[in-house]
Protein backbone atom coordinates (compact mmCIF):
# COMPACT_ATOMS: atom_id res chain seq x y z
CA UNK A 1 0.00 0.00 0.00
CA UNK A 2 1.39 3.57 -0.38
CA UNK A 3 0.91 4.80 3.24
CA UNK A 4 3.52 2.04 4.17
CA UNK A 5 5.77 3.94 2.79
CA UNK A 6 5.19 6.65 5.38
CA UNK A 7 3.85 5.00 8.23
CA UNK A 8 5.93 2.26 8.96
CA UNK A 9 4.09 1.28 12.43
CA UNK A 10 0.83 -0.07 12.75
CA UNK A 11 -0.04 1.57 15.37
CA UNK A 12 0.17 5.05 13.38
CA UNK A 13 -1.89 3.04 10.20
CA UNK A 14 -4.85 2.60 12.49
CA UNK A 15 -4.89 5.82 13.54
CA UNK A 16 -4.60 6.84 10.17
CA UNK A 17 -7.76 4.90 9.36
CA UNK A 18 -9.89 6.28 12.15
CA UNK A 19 -8.90 9.53 11.07
CA UNK A 20 -10.32 9.30 7.89
CA UNK A 21 -13.90 7.82 9.12
CA UNK A 22 -13.96 10.60 11.44
CA UNK A 23 -13.08 12.97 8.91
CA UNK A 24 -15.58 11.86 5.89
CA UNK A 25 -18.12 11.41 8.62
CA UNK A 26 -17.91 14.99 9.80
CA UNK A 27 -17.20 16.38 6.29
CA UNK A 28 -20.75 14.02 5.12
CA UNK A 29 -22.58 15.97 8.06
CA UNK A 30 -21.36 19.66 6.79
CA UNK A 31 -21.74 19.04 3.07
CA UNK A 32 -25.37 19.69 1.32
CA UNK A 33 -27.13 16.29 0.84
CA UNK A 34 -27.17 16.36 -2.24
CA UNK A 35 -23.71 15.76 -2.83
CA UNK A 36 -23.71 12.38 -0.93
CA UNK A 37 -19.66 11.21 0.47
CA UNK A 38 -20.56 7.99 1.36
CA UNK A 39 -17.84 6.59 -1.71
CA UNK A 40 -14.98 8.34 0.61
CA UNK A 41 -15.65 5.58 2.87
CA UNK A 42 -13.96 3.06 0.50
CA UNK A 43 -10.29 4.69 1.23
CA UNK A 44 -10.20 4.23 5.18
CA UNK A 45 -11.78 0.13 4.53
CA UNK A 46 -9.24 -0.81 1.80
CA UNK A 47 -6.25 0.77 4.35
CA UNK A 48 -8.12 -1.87 7.14
CA UNK A 49 -8.17 -4.58 5.00
CA UNK A 50 -4.28 -4.39 4.76
CA UNK A 51 -3.91 -4.41 8.70
CA UNK A 52 -6.76 -6.02 10.12
CA UNK A 53 -8.11 -9.57 9.84
CA UNK A 54 -11.31 -10.25 7.96
CA UNK A 55 -13.97 -10.12 10.94
CA UNK A 56 -12.17 -6.66 12.01
CA UNK A 57 -12.75 -5.00 8.59
CA UNK A 58 -16.41 -6.44 8.41
CA UNK A 59 -17.12 -4.63 12.01
CA UNK A 60 -15.64 -1.43 9.97
CA UNK A 61 -17.76 -1.48 6.78
CA UNK A 62 -20.62 -1.83 9.04
CA UNK A 63 -19.65 1.08 10.86
CA UNK A 64 -18.90 3.18 7.64
CA UNK A 65 -22.44 1.79 6.30
CA UNK A 66 -23.85 2.88 9.54
CA UNK A 67 -22.16 6.54 9.52
CA UNK A 68 -22.82 6.99 6.09
CA UNK A 69 -26.41 6.41 6.55
CA UNK A 70 -26.61 8.46 9.33
CA UNK A 71 -24.97 11.55 7.57
CA UNK A 72 -25.54 11.67 4.23
CA UNK A 73 -28.83 13.18 4.12
CA UNK A 74 -31.15 11.04 2.32
CA UNK A 75 -34.43 10.09 3.59
CA UNK A 76 -35.04 6.85 4.92
CA UNK A 77 -37.53 4.53 3.91
CA UNK A 78 -38.20 1.06 4.76
CA UNK A 79 -37.52 -0.38 0.71
CA UNK A 80 -34.99 2.14 -0.34
CA UNK A 81 -33.20 2.39 2.79
CA UNK A 82 -32.41 -1.27 3.30
CA UNK A 83 -31.73 -1.54 -0.07
CA UNK A 84 -29.17 1.34 0.10
CA UNK A 85 -27.85 -0.35 3.27
CA UNK A 86 -26.99 -3.50 2.24
CA UNK A 87 -25.33 -1.82 -0.72
CA UNK A 88 -22.94 0.21 1.27
CA UNK A 89 -22.15 -3.06 3.85
CA UNK A 90 -22.02 -5.53 0.99
CA UNK A 91 -19.72 -2.86 -1.21
CA UNK A 92 -17.91 -1.82 1.88
CA UNK A 93 -17.31 -5.11 3.25
CA UNK A 94 -16.30 -6.23 -0.38
CA UNK A 95 -13.69 -3.95 -0.86
CA UNK A 96 -11.87 -4.54 2.71
CA UNK A 97 -12.23 -8.00 2.14
CA UNK A 98 -10.53 -7.77 -1.48
CA UNK A 99 -8.02 -5.35 0.28
CA UNK A 100 -7.54 -7.87 3.16
CA UNK A 101 -6.56 -11.05 0.62
CA UNK A 102 -4.97 -8.19 -1.62
CA UNK A 103 -2.30 -8.09 1.26
CA UNK A 104 -2.17 -10.94 2.41
CA UNK A 105 -1.12 -12.48 -1.15
CA UNK A 106 1.29 -9.75 -1.40
CA UNK A 107 2.57 -10.69 1.77
CA UNK A 108 3.14 -14.10 1.07
CA UNK A 109 4.36 -13.28 -2.19
CA UNK A 110 7.10 -10.88 -0.51
CA UNK A 111 8.14 -13.59 2.08
CA UNK A 112 8.35 -16.43 -0.95
CA UNK A 113 10.53 -13.97 -2.90
CA UNK A 114 13.06 -13.19 0.25
CA UNK A 115 13.00 -17.34 1.04
CA UNK A 116 13.99 -17.49 -2.74
CA UNK A 117 16.54 -15.17 -2.76
CA UNK A 118 17.75 -16.58 0.71
CA UNK A 119 17.50 -20.01 -0.84
CA UNK A 120 19.55 -18.91 -3.91
CA UNK A 121 21.83 -16.95 -2.22
CA UNK A 122 22.74 -20.38 -0.01
CA UNK A 123 23.35 -22.40 -3.05
CA UNK A 124 25.22 -19.94 -5.04
CA UNK A 125 27.78 -19.97 -1.70
CA UNK A 126 27.19 -23.62 -1.53
CA UNK A 127 28.08 -24.04 -5.19
CA UNK A 128 30.73 -21.43 -4.66
CA UNK A 129 32.75 -23.39 -1.93
CA UNK A 130 32.16 -26.66 -3.75
CA UNK A 131 33.13 -25.74 -7.05
CA UNK A 132 35.92 -24.13 -4.94
CA UNK A 133 37.06 -27.73 -3.31
CA UNK A 134 36.45 -29.23 -6.24
CA UNK A 135 39.05 -27.33 -8.30
CA UNK A 136 41.33 -27.27 -5.16
CA UNK A 137 41.31 -30.92 -4.33
CA UNK A 138 44.50 -32.85 -5.19
CA UNK A 139 42.19 -35.77 -6.19
CA UNK A 140 40.98 -36.03 -10.05
CA UNK A 141 37.35 -35.45 -10.19
CA UNK A 142 35.84 -36.03 -13.34
CA UNK A 143 31.64 -35.96 -14.19
CA UNK A 144 30.39 -38.01 -17.30
CA UNK A 145 27.67 -38.31 -18.97
CA UNK A 146 26.23 -41.86 -20.86
CA UNK A 147 28.37 -42.07 -23.57
CA UNK A 148 31.44 -41.18 -21.17
CA UNK A 149 32.37 -38.06 -22.80
CA UNK A 150 34.00 -35.32 -19.47
CA UNK A 151 30.90 -32.76 -18.45
CA UNK A 152 33.61 -31.41 -15.95
CA UNK A 153 37.15 -32.16 -15.09
CA UNK A 154 39.30 -30.04 -12.15
CA UNK A 155 42.96 -29.60 -12.61
CA UNK A 156 44.15 -32.27 -10.65
CA UNK A 157 42.63 -34.34 -13.46
CA UNK A 158 44.29 -32.92 -16.09
CA UNK A 159 47.87 -32.97 -14.51
CA UNK A 160 46.68 -36.61 -14.14
CA UNK A 161 46.28 -37.31 -17.58
CA UNK A 162 49.33 -34.82 -18.72
CA UNK A 163 46.80 -32.45 -20.47
CA UNK A 164 46.78 -28.26 -20.45
CA UNK A 165 44.45 -27.28 -18.27
CA UNK A 166 40.35 -27.17 -19.57
CA UNK A 167 41.16 -29.72 -22.33
CA UNK A 168 39.29 -32.80 -20.85
CA UNK A 169 35.81 -31.20 -21.02
CA UNK A 170 33.75 -32.66 -23.78
CA UNK A 171 36.71 -35.70 -24.63
CA UNK A 172 35.92 -38.85 -23.95
CA UNK A 173 37.22 -41.63 -21.07
CA UNK A 174 38.02 -44.20 -23.04
CA UNK A 175 41.82 -43.32 -23.73
CA UNK A 176 42.57 -42.45 -19.89
CA UNK A 177 40.59 -44.75 -18.17
CA UNK A 178 39.31 -47.73 -20.65
CA UNK A 179 37.12 -50.08 -17.91
CA UNK A 180 35.33 -46.73 -16.15
CA UNK A 181 33.64 -45.84 -19.86
CA UNK A 182 32.08 -49.95 -19.70
CA UNK A 183 30.55 -49.08 -15.99
CA UNK A 184 26.70 -49.45 -17.09
CA UNK A 185 24.55 -46.29 -16.49
CA UNK A 186 21.41 -46.45 -14.23
CA UNK A 187 18.46 -47.16 -16.02
CA UNK A 188 15.34 -49.41 -16.04
CA UNK A 189 16.13 -52.16 -14.09
CA UNK A 190 19.87 -51.45 -13.90
CA UNK A 191 21.17 -50.31 -10.36
CA UNK A 192 22.91 -47.29 -9.23
CA UNK A 193 26.66 -47.86 -8.67
CA UNK A 194 28.87 -46.84 -5.42
CA UNK A 195 31.58 -48.44 -5.18
CA UNK A 196 35.88 -48.07 -5.97
CA UNK A 197 37.49 -50.69 -8.34
CA UNK A 198 41.29 -50.59 -9.47
CA UNK A 199 42.26 -50.26 -13.11
CA UNK A 200 44.96 -49.27 -15.41
CA UNK A 201 45.10 -45.74 -16.30
CA UNK A 202 47.12 -44.06 -19.51
CA UNK A 203 48.58 -40.43 -19.66
CA UNK A 204 48.24 -38.24 -22.90
CA UNK A 205 52.46 -39.11 -23.40
CA UNK A 206 51.48 -43.31 -23.52
CA UNK A 207 52.67 -43.67 -20.27
CA UNK A 208 50.78 -46.14 -17.90
CA UNK A 209 50.12 -45.98 -14.13
CA UNK A 210 47.86 -47.77 -11.27
CA UNK A 211 44.77 -45.57 -10.79
CA UNK A 212 42.33 -45.91 -7.82
CA UNK A 213 38.49 -44.82 -8.87
CA UNK A 214 35.75 -44.10 -6.46
CA UNK A 215 32.88 -43.82 -8.53
CA UNK A 216 28.73 -43.46 -8.23
CA UNK A 217 26.26 -43.82 -11.36
CA UNK A 218 23.31 -41.31 -10.48
CA UNK A 219 19.92 -40.05 -12.87
CA UNK A 220 19.53 -36.48 -13.56
CA UNK A 221 16.51 -35.07 -15.86
CA UNK A 222 18.90 -34.41 -18.32
CA UNK A 223 20.02 -38.33 -18.31
CA UNK A 224 22.28 -40.54 -15.93
CA UNK A 225 25.76 -39.33 -14.96
CA UNK A 226 29.06 -40.82 -13.00
CA UNK A 227 31.20 -38.52 -10.60
CA UNK A 228 34.79 -39.91 -10.14
CA UNK A 229 37.77 -39.30 -8.05
CA UNK A 230 40.51 -40.50 -9.49
CA UNK A 231 44.02 -41.48 -8.01
CA UNK A 232 47.50 -42.63 -8.93
CA UNK A 233 48.41 -45.60 -6.92
CA UNK A 234 51.39 -46.48 -8.72
CA UNK A 235 53.56 -45.05 -5.57
CA UNK A 236 52.10 -47.02 -3.30
CA UNK A 237 51.78 -50.34 -5.13
CA UNK A 238 55.81 -49.95 -5.39
CA UNK A 239 55.82 -49.45 -1.99
CA UNK A 240 53.87 -52.46 -1.14
CA UNK A 241 55.60 -54.66 -3.99
CA UNK A 242 58.95 -53.16 -2.50
CA UNK A 243 58.22 -54.36 1.17
CA UNK A 244 56.80 -57.75 0.26
CA UNK A 245 59.44 -58.36 -1.61
CA UNK A 246 62.06 -57.54 1.34
CA UNK A 247 59.41 -59.34 3.51
CA UNK A 248 60.18 -62.29 1.35
CA UNK A 249 64.10 -61.85 1.20
CA UNK A 250 64.14 -61.59 5.03
CA UNK A 251 62.26 -64.49 5.38
CA UNK A 252 64.19 -66.47 2.69
CA UNK A 253 67.55 -65.26 4.42
CA UNK A 254 66.19 -67.04 8.08
CA UNK A 255 64.85 -69.91 6.40
CA UNK A 256 67.87 -70.79 4.45
CA UNK A 257 70.29 -70.06 7.50
CA UNK A 258 67.88 -72.18 9.18
CA UNK A 259 68.62 -74.81 6.38
CA UNK A 260 71.83 -74.54 6.78
CA UNK A 261 72.06 -74.98 9.97
CA UNK A 262 70.90 -78.34 10.14
CA UNK A 263 73.25 -79.34 7.44
CA UNK A 264 76.25 -77.72 9.10
CA UNK A 265 74.80 -80.45 12.21
CA UNK A 266 74.75 -83.27 9.33
CA UNK A 267 78.05 -82.52 7.90
CA UNK A 268 79.78 -82.51 11.30
CA UNK A 269 78.48 -85.83 11.91
CA UNK A 270 79.27 -87.06 8.70
CA UNK A 271 82.76 -85.75 9.41
CA UNK A 272 83.47 -87.54 12.34
CA UNK A 273 82.11 -90.68 11.00
CA UNK A 274 84.12 -90.44 7.74
CA UNK A 275 87.42 -89.21 10.19
CA UNK A 276 86.73 -92.46 12.01
CA UNK A 277 86.54 -94.75 8.84
CA UNK A 278 89.61 -93.11 7.65
CA UNK A 279 91.68 -94.87 10.33
CA UNK A 280 90.88 -98.31 8.23
CA UNK A 281 93.48 -98.71 5.72
CA UNK A 282 91.76 -100.36 3.41
CA UNK A 283 89.42 -97.03 3.27
CA UNK A 284 92.27 -94.79 3.77
CA UNK A 285 93.26 -94.73 -0.22
CA UNK A 286 90.00 -95.66 -1.76
CA UNK A 287 89.07 -93.04 -4.13
CA UNK A 288 85.24 -92.83 -3.68
CA UNK A 289 86.25 -92.54 0.21
CA UNK A 290 88.48 -89.28 0.08
CA UNK A 291 85.81 -87.72 -2.70
CA UNK A 292 82.56 -88.68 0.02
CA UNK A 293 85.14 -86.53 2.34
CA UNK A 294 85.66 -83.80 -0.42
CA UNK A 295 81.77 -83.24 -0.94
CA UNK A 296 81.32 -82.97 3.01
CA UNK A 297 83.90 -80.25 3.23
CA UNK A 298 82.38 -78.77 0.32
CA UNK A 299 78.50 -78.68 1.71
CA UNK A 300 79.92 -77.79 5.20
CA UNK A 301 81.29 -74.78 3.25
CA UNK A 302 78.22 -73.81 1.64
CA UNK A 303 76.56 -74.51 4.64
CA UNK A 304 78.50 -72.07 6.57
CA UNK A 305 77.61 -69.37 4.20
CA UNK A 306 76.62 -66.03 6.32
CA UNK A 307 73.20 -65.71 5.32
CA UNK A 308 71.66 -62.96 8.61
CA UNK A 309 69.93 -59.85 7.16
CA UNK A 310 71.19 -56.54 7.74
CA UNK A 311 69.09 -54.46 5.32
CA UNK A 312 66.16 -53.85 8.11
CA UNK A 313 64.72 -51.01 9.11
CA UNK A 314 64.85 -50.10 12.23
CA UNK A 315 62.33 -47.46 13.53
CA UNK A 316 60.77 -45.47 15.98
CA UNK A 317 56.82 -47.16 16.08
CA UNK A 318 53.85 -45.87 18.73
CA UNK A 319 52.21 -49.05 20.24
CA UNK A 320 49.08 -47.62 20.23
CA UNK A 321 49.23 -47.00 16.37
CA UNK A 322 50.31 -49.87 15.48
CA UNK A 323 48.12 -52.01 17.97
CA UNK A 324 44.84 -50.34 15.95
CA UNK A 325 46.31 -51.10 12.31
CA UNK A 326 46.59 -54.67 13.88
CA UNK A 327 43.36 -54.15 14.89
CA UNK A 328 42.14 -53.71 11.33
CA UNK A 329 43.66 -56.53 10.59
CA UNK A 330 42.41 -58.37 12.68
CA UNK A 331 38.88 -57.89 13.57
CA UNK A 332 36.79 -59.39 10.68
CA UNK A 333 38.55 -62.79 10.74
CA UNK A 334 37.57 -62.56 14.59
CA UNK A 335 34.57 -61.96 13.86
CA UNK A 336 34.20 -64.30 11.80
CA UNK A 337 35.67 -67.34 14.15
CA UNK A 338 33.36 -65.55 17.05
CA UNK A 339 36.41 -65.04 18.69
CA UNK A 340 36.45 -62.29 21.63
CA UNK A 341 39.23 -59.65 21.30
CA UNK A 342 40.57 -58.01 24.84
CA UNK A 343 43.37 -55.29 23.72
CA UNK A 344 45.06 -53.86 27.34
CA UNK A 345 47.13 -51.62 26.46
CA UNK A 346 48.21 -48.62 29.34
CA UNK A 347 48.59 -45.27 28.73
CA UNK A 348 52.31 -43.83 28.58
CA UNK A 349 53.24 -46.66 26.89
CA UNK A 350 56.93 -46.08 25.25
CA UNK A 351 57.51 -46.41 21.61
CA UNK A 352 59.64 -48.82 20.66
CA UNK A 353 62.88 -49.86 17.85
CA UNK A 354 61.39 -52.43 15.76
CA UNK A 355 61.06 -52.60 11.72
CA UNK A 356 57.13 -51.92 10.84
CA UNK A 357 56.50 -54.38 8.64
CA UNK A 358 58.39 -57.23 10.23
CA UNK A 359 56.78 -56.87 14.03
CA UNK A 360 53.51 -56.69 11.68
CA UNK A 361 54.30 -59.65 10.48
CA UNK A 362 54.72 -61.52 13.96
CA UNK A 363 52.07 -60.42 15.58
CA UNK A 364 49.37 -61.59 12.22
CA UNK A 365 51.54 -64.61 13.08
CA UNK A 366 51.11 -65.42 16.68
CA UNK A 367 47.46 -63.90 15.90
CA UNK A 368 46.61 -66.81 13.08
CA UNK A 369 48.14 -69.52 15.96
CA UNK A 370 45.64 -68.36 18.02
CA UNK A 371 42.92 -68.45 15.38
CA UNK A 372 43.67 -72.21 14.40
CA UNK A 373 43.40 -73.51 18.26
CA UNK A 374 40.22 -71.88 18.93
CA UNK A 375 38.82 -73.19 16.45
CA UNK A 376 35.27 -74.46 17.34
CA UNK A 377 36.29 -73.46 21.23
CA UNK A 378 33.19 -72.11 22.98
CA UNK A 379 33.85 -68.71 24.63
CA UNK A 380 37.04 -68.36 22.24
CA UNK A 381 39.20 -65.50 23.89
CA UNK A 382 41.92 -63.82 22.03
CA UNK A 383 44.23 -60.86 24.38
CA UNK A 384 46.58 -58.40 23.93
CA UNK A 385 48.46 -56.87 26.90
CA UNK A 386 51.57 -54.43 27.15
CA UNK A 387 53.86 -53.22 30.12
CA UNK A 388 57.22 -51.40 30.36
CA UNK A 389 60.00 -51.84 32.52
CA UNK A 390 63.84 -51.18 32.68
CA UNK A 391 64.11 -49.61 28.49
CA UNK A 392 61.64 -52.72 27.42
CA UNK A 393 58.02 -52.95 26.61
CA UNK A 394 57.10 -56.49 27.15
CA UNK A 395 53.80 -58.07 25.19
CA UNK A 396 51.91 -60.99 26.03
CA UNK A 397 49.22 -62.49 23.47
CA UNK A 398 47.42 -65.18 25.03
CA UNK A 399 44.60 -67.35 24.17
CA UNK A 400 42.02 -69.83 26.38
CA UNK A 401 42.25 -72.57 23.58
CA UNK A 402 43.96 -76.31 24.55
CA UNK A 403 47.55 -74.68 24.93
CA UNK A 404 50.63 -76.24 24.06
CA UNK A 405 51.04 -79.88 24.41
CA UNK A 406 55.21 -79.72 23.93
CA UNK A 407 56.82 -76.78 24.38
CA UNK A 408 60.11 -78.00 23.98
CA UNK A 409 59.63 -78.59 20.40
CA UNK A 410 58.20 -74.81 19.99
CA UNK A 411 60.56 -72.37 17.65
CA UNK A 412 62.28 -75.14 15.74
CA UNK A 413 61.97 -74.71 11.81
CA UNK A 414 60.82 -78.41 10.29
CA UNK A 415 59.50 -80.12 13.19
CA UNK A 416 57.11 -83.20 12.72
CA UNK A 417 54.63 -82.73 15.16
CA UNK A 418 53.79 -78.83 13.78
CA UNK A 419 50.50 -78.52 12.22
CA UNK A 420 52.07 -76.67 9.03
CA UNK A 421 55.99 -76.38 8.05
CA UNK A 422 56.82 -75.29 11.87
CA UNK A 423 58.59 -72.37 10.68
CA UNK A 424 55.83 -69.09 11.73
CA UNK A 425 57.86 -69.69 15.69
CA UNK A 426 61.06 -69.67 14.39
CA UNK A 427 60.76 -67.43 11.89
CA UNK A 428 58.53 -64.88 14.18
CA UNK A 429 61.87 -65.11 17.16
CA UNK A 430 64.12 -64.93 14.37
CA UNK A 431 62.64 -61.52 12.66
CA UNK A 432 62.33 -60.09 16.37
CA UNK A 433 66.00 -60.76 17.42
CA UNK A 434 67.12 -58.87 14.00
CA UNK A 435 66.06 -55.71 15.89
CA UNK A 436 67.10 -57.18 19.27
CA UNK A 437 63.82 -57.86 20.03
CA UNK A 438 62.90 -61.66 21.28
CA UNK A 439 59.61 -64.10 21.49
CA UNK A 440 59.52 -66.66 24.59
CA UNK A 441 56.73 -68.80 25.15
CA UNK A 442 55.69 -69.01 29.04
CA UNK A 443 53.60 -71.97 30.89
CA UNK A 444 49.89 -70.42 31.53
CA UNK A 445 47.13 -72.35 33.70
CA UNK A 446 45.09 -71.93 30.68
CA UNK A 447 45.33 -71.69 26.93
CA UNK A 448 48.83 -70.43 25.06
CA UNK A 449 51.02 -67.41 25.99
CA UNK A 450 53.40 -65.61 23.95
CA UNK A 451 55.73 -63.00 24.98
CA UNK A 452 56.89 -60.22 22.56
CA UNK A 453 60.02 -58.51 24.11
CA UNK A 454 61.30 -54.92 22.39
CA UNK A 455 63.13 -52.60 22.86
CA UNK A 456 62.27 -49.50 24.00
CA UNK A 457 63.12 -46.10 22.14
CA UNK A 458 65.16 -43.76 24.60
CA UNK A 459 64.72 -40.60 22.66
CA UNK A 460 60.42 -40.89 21.90
CA UNK A 461 58.50 -41.64 24.95
CA UNK A 462 55.11 -41.54 24.69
Amino acid sequence: MPFEFIFHSRAARLALVMTLIVGIALADWKVNADVPFGFAYLLPIVLAGGLLNRWYVVLIAALCALLAELFDGLTWSMPSGITRDFLYVTAFTGIGLFAAEVTARRKAAAAHLRNLNRENHARREAEEQLEHLVESSPVAIVTLDAEGSILLANDAAHRLFGLPAGTLTGTGITPYLPLLANVPHPGEGRQSFRTMMQCKGMRRDGEAFLADVWFSTYPTSAGPRMAAMIVDASEDFRDREQTSLEQLLLGSRILVSAVSHEIRNICGAISVVHENLSRDSTLAHHSDFEALGTLTQALKRIAAMDLRDRSAVITSIDLHSFFEELMILLRPSLQDEEIRAIWTLPEGLPAVLADHHSLMQVFLNLAQNSRRALAGHEGALFSLSAQASAGRVQIAVADNGPGVENPAHLFRPFEHSAKSTGLGLYLSRALLRSFHGNLRYEPSSEGALFIVDLAADPENQA
